[in-house]
């Protein structure tokens, strides 16, 4: 039987063997798994041993987390632009997608300066009418059945550029038929009417 050190000699034999140790005629301790003579047994401690941890999986017949859960790889709003301009009264129509297509029972909502804007529904197209004059952020999100906020896409600005009634008024000067009928054109700036009085010859 071959040397080896004490570590690599217990390793070489089965746990259920025995193993017996002796000194050779050089001198040195050698280790074996035969009883020779004069070899004394070396009694090992059993070993440790832990099952592997078994894999939790779904019971069957009910869904995982995901599947009662069903996301949105993304939501984007597809119009306008960013940082587009709004010029026609303020109007404005936002248009949003996303991927997968909304799921039954979850709805599309809008934000507008971060304040919801009504309910939402299962539509993603949503008109804005009458714009304040200035930079808004717009965002479309995504809301289950109970309200709960799913997905949110990026919030993106938009700017409106409304004429003032000043513009107006130097685009179109006021006639006298607009006082009191166009915003710019106020009925206390309207000017007196002139009449004239037909010349009537002495009779």
């Amino acid at each position: 039987m071959r040397i080896l050190p004490f570590s690599l000699a217990l390793l070489a034999f089965p746990a259920t063997a025995g193993i017996y140790s002796q000194l050779d005629e050089q001198g040195n301790r050698v280790f074996t798994n035969r009883p020779l003579d004069g070899a004394s047994a070396i009694h090992l401690s059993p070993t440790n041993s832990m099952p592997a941890p078994a894999t939790a999986e779904p019971a069957p017949g009910k869904p995982s987390d995901r599947t009662k859960k069903p996301g949105y790889r993304w939501l984007r709003i597809l119009a306008p632009e960013p940082d587009a301009t709004v010029r026609d009264a303020g109007a404005l129509t936002v248009t949003a997608v996303s991927e997968p297509g909304l799921h039954p029972g979850h709805r599309y909502r809008l934000r507008l300066d971060d304040t919801p804007v009504g309910p939402g529904g299962s539509g993603p197209v949503f008109s804005l009418d009458n714009l304040e004059r200035g930079t808004h952020s717009l965002a479309v999100d995504i809301l289950d059945a109970e309200g709960r906020l799913l997905e949110s896409s990026p919030e993106q600005a938009v700017h409106v550029k409304r004429p003032s009634l000043i513009q107006k008024r130097l685009a179109r000067p006021c006639q006298f038929a607009d006082y009191g009928v166009r915003p710019e054109c106020p009925q206390k700036d309207k000017p007196a009417q002139k009449r004239d009085i037909p010349y009537i010859p002495f009779l």
